[in-house]
């Protein structure tokens, strides 16, 4: 039997139970993407309907009206209202809390009164009923003149009868309403005859909406100019138009809600919800509960990646050194294993990280516990141009700056996503961890207070409260450098607790670990590719006469060969473009206390800010087991020195790497995933060269006090 192909929409306020219906209605048979010049988030998959009848469904982000503020809301409305959107569905699931009922009927009535094929899926009955409502969906159907189902895609309830719908719906058995919700004539009749006789096929409420946002619409510029005209001729005043419709609808609402809804007397015992929201949000309390749950997500996101992390390192290691056995040792050998399965390994071995921890952030989300954390935050968060949302991704940066920015997207308002997307990689990430490490144990000394309180642990806890610190003033100065105008409306809904869905928590993660692979991944390759050339090759002249030296010495000293050819790789890397690279910058590095083999750890750890410690060890030519190299690394280290006898690795030095590398943009991967997120170079540039230059001064002060 031949399948006919519908175009479906999922529309509905947030925290509805859109996005639990569309992994409902669509399963694993998903795909993400961005919508057409924005970054937000575009899901879309495919689902039987009936025998005869399969749909695309496109989850639209969540809208509370057809007036939008956020860029997210912008996103629906384009494609609803815009005659040159690329999306252009055929049919509309409506979503509508029945616990909400009246708020989220002024959605609906606006989407009906477009006169666009419509079914509205009755959400979330077993929470209404809860809270004492008793709703009759046969009456509620009456008044709206469009299908309605109740559903709970939690458990697979009402999809079936909300199938048939839509079905019966596209097959034109249910037609869209003959009457409006109200009436929109009486808001600017001449004005909305003339707009549709430009555009016959549109209702009256839509043509209302040509008035008021045409500019946002892809329309030539003489229909532009006439739609213009027409708001002149007739003196249209928005403001007072969207008021007077909003105030009419909502006189509906109540007639409607008086008609289906019979409510429990509001003097009954509160839901449980409230009760726990007691505890959660105490003025006191509250926060104290928030810094141990998001103390338990930031050690989770250690303890739970560790294992997969080390499991890939090992694996990858293991192909290393499987691939330098059976490949030749030329170019081509040396590309593969160090440039492209290194490459490679530096992407995968992010994926534990960002799929746990979009696998938490999903938990806390469908328990209902993040709306909470934005809304204790969001006092604080404002006074330096954030909002609450910001929160959640500073946070995940302590993990990784990569998915921390990925969890952006959750931000309505620009300006202050952008400003969050460019304060994250100030938060002290893992791979910070082994630099702070090494360069603590080497300058600091390993002092206790009162016994038990560690100098070590002082120092560590102040470089991570320094990059806190420090993102918080960051975001106050640029926030007047920014220029979007877009206003900031912390509108949250404080959704009921719920337990977590195992099923969406694995498709979230499954989809954020493609979306970095697939998109930040390619990105990273390439830069791991070049800087591979860059450590490898140098002059030929220089190459070829470092060769011919330890050749000579081999032949010399024929009992040193293995010490010699680890002097004669850290001779190579010297004279390579990166060596030439670091002698070159060392004159600029020197006033912060550095000489040109920290240069060099500084350029080939930009590829990933861990690589400091295998650079140096590289360097400094050690051998050995892990746990020997570790120590004779810090010996090496501790005994470098300047030509004139003084230490290199002195406390003002140490220290001054330490500040550099809390303030250093030194990740390309952060640079790949903030151009993916902001569709331009400009804003990771930006954040290279700021953070480059404070993480400069800063250190260069470090190191004047302290020396």
């Amino acid at each position: 039997m031949k399948q006919e192909q519908l175009h479906i929409a999922l529309l509905g306020n947030p925290n509805s139970g859109k996005s639990s219906l569309f992994n409902a209605l669509t399963g694993l048979k998903q795909k993400v993407g961005n919508f057409p010049g924005v970054t937000v988030d575009k899901k879309s998959g495919y689902s039987k309907i009936s025998d005869t009848l399969t749909a695309n469904i496109i989850d639209l982000p969540g809208t509370y009206s057809l007036y939008p503020r956020r860029s997210d809301e912008w996103v629906a409305y384009n494609v609803m209202m815009n005659p040159g959107s690329t999306e252009s569905p055929e049919l509309y699931v409506l979503i509508v809390d029945a616990s909400n009922l009246k708020r989220n009927l002024l959605f609906a009535s606006q989407v009906i009164d477009l006169k666009v094929p419509v079914v509205i899926a009755l959400t979330m009955m077993d929470i209404a009923s809860r809270k004492g409502l008793t709703i009759d969906v046969k009456g509620l159907e009456r008044e709206l003149g469009v299908p309605v189902i109740p559903v709970n895609p939690r458990k697979n309830k009402g999809l079936h009868e909300l199938k048939k719908a839509i079905d019966q719906t596209a097959r034109q058995l249910y037609k869209p309403p003959s009457r409006n919700f109200i009436d929109s004539s009486d808001l600017s009749r001449a004005a909305i005859d003339d707009i549709k006789k430009i555009f016959p096929r549109l209702s009256d409420y839509a043509a209302v909406h040509y008035l008021i946002h045409h500019e946002s619409f892809a329309l030539d510029a003489p229909v532009q100019d006439t739609i213009e005209n027409i708001e002149k001729k007739y003196s249209f005043n928005h403001t007072k138009v969207q008021a007077e419709e909003i105030t009419r609808r909502y006189t509906r609402i109540r007639h409607i809600m008086q008609q289906t809804v019979v409510e429990a007397d509001p003097r009954e015992k509160q839901l449980a919800t409230d009760r726990i929201d007691r505890i959660l949000l105490h003025r006191v309390w509250g926060y104290f509960i928030l810094l141990g749950v998001l103390g338990i997500l930031f050690q989770s996101i250690f303890w739970l990646a560790q294992y997969p992390m080390d499991a890939i390192e090992w694996i990858f290691g293991e192909w290393s050194n499987w691939l330098s056995g059976v490949l030749p040792q030329n170019w081509f050998g040396d590309l593969i294993v160090n440039g492209l399965v290194a490459g490679l390994g530096g992407i995968v071995v992010f994926i534990p990280q960002i799929m746990i921890l979009f696998g938490l952030i999903t938990i806390l989300e469908d328990t209902g516990y993040m709306a909470r954390i934005s809304f204790l935050t969001d006092k604080l968060m404002r006074k330096v141009g954030l909002n609450g949302k910001s929160v959640m991704p500073m946070i995940s940066s302590f993990a990784c700056a990569v998915p921390a920015i990925m969890s952006t997207r959750n931000i309505e308002n620009k300006k202050e996503r952008l400003l969050t997307i460019m304060i994250a990689p100030l938060m002290s990430c893992s791979a910070r961890l082994p630099v702070y490490i090494i360069l603590i144990s080497l300058v600091i000394p390993n002092t206790f207070y009162w016994g038990f309180i560690s100098l070590h642990g002082l120092v560590m806890t102040g470089l991570y409260l320094l990059g806190i610190v420090m993102s918080l003033v960051v975001a106050y100065v640029m926030k007047w450098f920014i220029r979007i105008k877009e206003k900031s409306f912390f509108i949250l809904e404080l959704p009921v607790y719920r337990a977590p869905r195992w099923k969406n928590v694995l498709v979230t993660m499954v989809e954020k670990a493609k979306i970095f692979v697939l998109e930040a991944g390619k990105i990273i390759l390439i830069i791991s590719l070049i800087l591979w050339a860059l450590s490898t090759y140098g002059p030929p002249s220089r190459m070829q006469a470092v060769e011919t030296q330890y050749e000579q010495l081999v032949a010399q000293q024929p009992g040193n060969a293995e010490l010699i050819a680890e002097e004669k790789r850290t001779a190579l890397l010297e004279n390579s473009y990166v060596g030439i690279l670091g002698r070159a910058i060392e004159p600029v590095i020197k006033p912060l206390g550095y000489d040109w083999k920290i240069g060099i750890a500084l350029i080939t750890s930009f590829a990933a800010r861990e690589v400091f410690v295998g650079t140096m060890a590289t360097i400094y030519s050690v051998g050995g087991n892990a746990d020997e190299n570790d120590l004779t690394l810090r010996q090496k280290m501790a005994a470098a020195t300047w030509p004139n006898g003084a230490k290199i690795y002195s406390l003002a030095a140490g220290v001054s790497l330490m500040v550099f590398y809390v303030f250093a943009m030194q990740c390309m991967s952060t640079l790949a995933i903030v151009k993916r997120e902001t569709r331009s170079w400009k804003w990771p540039l930006i954040q290279l060269f700021y953070m480059t230059g404070l993480a400069y001064v800063l250190s260069w002060v470090a190191f004047t006090l302290l020396k």
